[in-house]
């Protein structure tokens, strides 16, 4: 897997020295600054600290199964045409050397909903699947919304206590703009893709 994520920091020194002190236990295979600069700091086959707690189909160590990727944004700007244009290129690689699927490219928030909420809603999702590289709802054929959170759940994301936050980390990638209760829109959108990406529960990388 690939996990996206942005640093949160004022500027991509400040990201750098965190990622790089062994005393903050944090750290990620890249960073990408917004000039498209990309600094590899663990190799990729190597494990990374950048996901914590979560979970992705089966996958409960995400650390161990995934390549972590930080764009040095400070969570409210637009990311840099530049940055994701360097995005991009990495992802390619990485794609081609992992034989890694587009499905199996998620935000952070993704794995870890109601933790975290990066890459957060500015990310534009759109471009990495014009390219290939992520996955997107050819449907938005209105669904009873029942069987939101089994879809959910069938496409990757996992069960919490709390339904709003699956919902929450469901629209800062799919419907960033929309707000209110979950709608049949919502699950639509789910189902469509838990139908045509189901989560491989044996996949590790791929």
């Amino acid at each position: 897997m690939v996990v996206i994520h942005y640093t949160a920091m004022a500027d991509t020194q400040a990201a750098l020295r965190t990622l790089c002190n062994p005393d903050n236990a944090v750290s990620a295979h890249y960073l990408i600054a917004p000039d498209g600069e990309v600094l590899s700091l663990v190799p990729e086959a190597m494990r990374a600290w950048h996901a914590g707690a979560g979970q992705w189909g089966k996958v409960k160590d995400v650390n161990s199964h995934s390549i972590g990727i930080e764009l040095s944004n400070d969570g409210f700007s637009p990311f840099a045409a530049a940055q994701m244009d360097a995005l991009t290129e990495l992802l390619q690689g990485i794609q081609s050397r992992w034989a890694i699927r587009p499905e199996r490219i998620i935000g952070h928030s993704d794995m870890a909903p109601g933790r975290k909420i990066d890459p957060g809603k500015r990310f534009d999702w759109r471009r990495l699947v014009k390219d290939g590289l992520s996955v997107w709802p050819e449907s938005a054929t209105k669904t009873a919304t029942n069987v939101f959170a089994p879809m959910m759940q069938a496409f990757g994301y996992t069960a919490t206590p709390d339904p709003a936050l699956l919902l929450d980390s469901f629209r800062r990638r799919f419907r960033p703009h929309h707000a209110g209760p979950l709608d049949a829109v919502d699950a639509g959108m789910i189902t469509d893709l838990a139908r045509r990406f189901p989560v491989d529960v044996n996949a590790a990388w791929a």
